[in-house]
C-alpha cells in the first residue's frame, strides 16, 4: 500500500471528475429533455426509450454510478469518514424519497420507485464492504454481475424470476417483468458500474495516478461547478425542462396523435432496434396492433394499467403474432 493511500488529507481534489460529472448532468439534461418532448407529444412515442435513445440513457446512468463508486473511493479509503458518508447518503436517499413522493402523485402508472439516486444510495451502502478488498476482487464481483445478466438474456430464467416482480422486490433487478416507471435504474447490473469506478479509483491510488490527474485540469469551469452540486442540479434541471416544454405546448400546441399509429411507430422502432427485419417487424406490428385494438387493451397497455410483458392475454397475442408474421 502506498503513502498516497495511507494520507487521505493530503489528497488533491481531482477537478477533472467534477468536470467529468458536470458533462454527464449534461448528457443527462439532453436525454430528459427528450423525453419530456416525447411527454408532451412533440416527438414520435417510444422514441425516448428505444434505438439509439435507450443506449444512450443507459451509457449516462453508468457513467454516474461509475463515478459515484470513484468517489466513494476518494472520499473514504481507507479510513470512513462517517459523519460525511452518513451526511451524504442522508441527501441522497432523502432526494429520492422525495422524488418517489412526487412522481407517485404527478405519474401514478409510472412512478420512480428505484431510480438512478436510489440506486446510488443503496449502491454506497454496499460499496463500503469492497472499500479495502482488492482492486481486482471488486472489479471480478462487477464482472460476474455483467456475466450472470448476460446469460439470463440467452437463457431467460437463469437469474431473473416473476417471483421478483412485484415492485417491493422488483429493485432488485431481477424481475422477469418489472413494473412500469419513467426511471428504473435497479441494483441488479448497475451495481456492477459502481464497483467499476471503485476499482478503477483503488488502482489509480496503488499506482499514484491521482496527483497527475489532478494537474490535467488545474481551473475550474462551468462543468466542474456544475459537478461539484450535482445533486441539486438533478433536483433543479428536470422541473425546469418540464416548465419550458410546458410552457411551449401552450403557444404551439403538438398535433393530435393518433394511439393507433403511435403504437404502430413504435412497436416497429423497438423490434427493429432489437435486429429484426423490418419488413417482418411491420408484419408482426400490425398483428398485434389489430389483436390489441379488438380486444379492448391497446388503451390499457399504452398508459401503464397493464403490463404487457406480465400480462397473459398480450403475450398470447404475441406469441400468435410471432408465428403469423413468419
Amino acid at each position: 500500500m502506498t503513502l498516497a493511500e495511507n494520507t487521505p488529507r493530503f489528497r488533491p481534489r481531482i477537478t477533472l471528475i467534477d468536470t467529468l460529472r458536470g458533462a454527464a448532468l449534461v448528457a443527462m439534461a439532453s436525454y430528459h429533455f427528450t423525453w419530456d418532448l416525447e411527454f408532451f407529444g412533440y416527438v414520435e412515442p417510444g422514441t425516448a426509450t428505444s434505438g439509439w435513445w435507450k443506449l444512450y440513457a443507459r451509457s449516462i446512468a453508468s457513467s454516474f454510478l461509475f463515478l459515484a463508486g470513484v468517489s466513494l473511493v476518494l472520499a473514504h479509503y481507507p479510513a470512513i469518514r462517517w459523519n460525511s458518508f452518513w451526511k451524504r447518503f442522508g441527501m441522497v436517499a432523502g432526494a429520492a424519497a422525495a422524488i418517489s413522493i412526487a412522481t407517485f402523485f404527478a405519474t401514478p402508472n409510472e412512478w420512480i420507485f428505484f431510480g438512478i439516486l436510489h440506486s446510488i444510495a443503496l449502491g454506497s451502502l454496499i460499496g463500503l464492504a469492497f472499500l479495502r478488498a482488492p482492486p481486482l476482487l471488486t472489479a471480478g464481483v462487477a464482472g460476474l454481475i455483467v456475466l450472470a445478466l448476460v446469460i439470463d438474456s440467452q437463457m431467460p430464467g437463469t437469474v431473473r424470476s416473476s417471483l421478483f416482480d412485484p415492485r417491493f422486490l422488483a429493485w432488485t433487478g431481477l424481475s422477469a417483468a418489472p413494473p412500469r416507471s419513467n426511471d428504473f435504474v435497479p441494483l441488479f447490473p448497475w451495481l456492477a458500474a459502481l464497483l467499476s469506478g471503485m476499482a478503477v479509483a483503488r488502482i489509480a491510488m496503488t499506482w499514484n495516478w491521482l496527483e497527475p490527474l489532478s494537474r490535467v485540469q488545474t481551473r475550474p469551469n462551468l462543468l466542474s461547478l456544475a459537478g461539484r452540486h450535482s445533486l441539486l442540479v438533478y433536483l433543479v434541471h428536470q422541473p425546469v425542462l418540464i416548465a419550458i416544454v410546458y410552457l411551449f405546448s401552450i403557444i404551439n400546441p403538438p398535433a393530435p396523435v393518433d394511439p393507433v399509429q403511435a403504437y404502430q411507430a413504435s412497436c416497429e422502432r423497438g423490434c427493429v432496434a432489437e435486429g429484426n427485419d423490418p419488413e417482418l417487424c411491420a408484419r408482426f406490428c400490425t398483428c398485434t396492433r389489430d389483436a390489441l385494438v379488438a380486444q379492448s387493451l391497446l388503451e390499457p397497455v399504452q398508459n401503464g394499467n397493464i403490463i404487457a410483458q406480465a400480462d397473459e392475454r398480450v403475450q398470447a397475442i404475441a406469441q400468435e403474432c410471432a408465428i403469423r408474421s413468419q
